[in-house]
């Protein structure tokens, strides 16, 4: 059973915006409570990088380069999920998007983020 689930993921145009969540089902509730939180993708062909991570708290939050300015993450502790907020896609942003806790062994399956006019 996936510990986490990810969604939200589809088509947007350049410039687009989007937002994908990702539930703790299950044990992955108590990992979740305690743990930070990271979103990661992965594009055809390429080793999969981490976007974006969050504390256990909320604060603070860290994003790499390429999306700082663009992509927001945040988490609700009362729904269990934590969310990637993207604005002014570009093509490069296209992958499969990935929730994890740094403890987790396994992956979800992710969400695919699609990008085209």
């Amino acid at each position: 059973q996936a510990l986490f689930v990810e969604s939200g993921g589809g088509l947007v145009q350049p410039g687009g915006s989007l937002t994908l969540s990702c539930v703790a089902s299950g044990n992955g509730r108590y990992v979740f409570e305690v743990s930070s939180m990271h979103w990661y993708r992965q594009a055809p062909g390429k080793e999969r990088e981490l976007v974006a991570s969050i504390s256990s708290s909320g604060v603070p939050t860290n994003y790499a380069n390429s999306v700082k300015g663009r992509f927001t993450i945040s988490r609700d502790g009362g729904k269990n999920a934590v969310y990637l907020r993207m604005v002014d896609v570009t093509p490069d942003d296209a992958g499969v998007y990935y929730c994890k806790a740094p403890a987790a062994t396994t992956w979800g399956r992710g969400t695919q983020v699609t990008v085209s006019a």
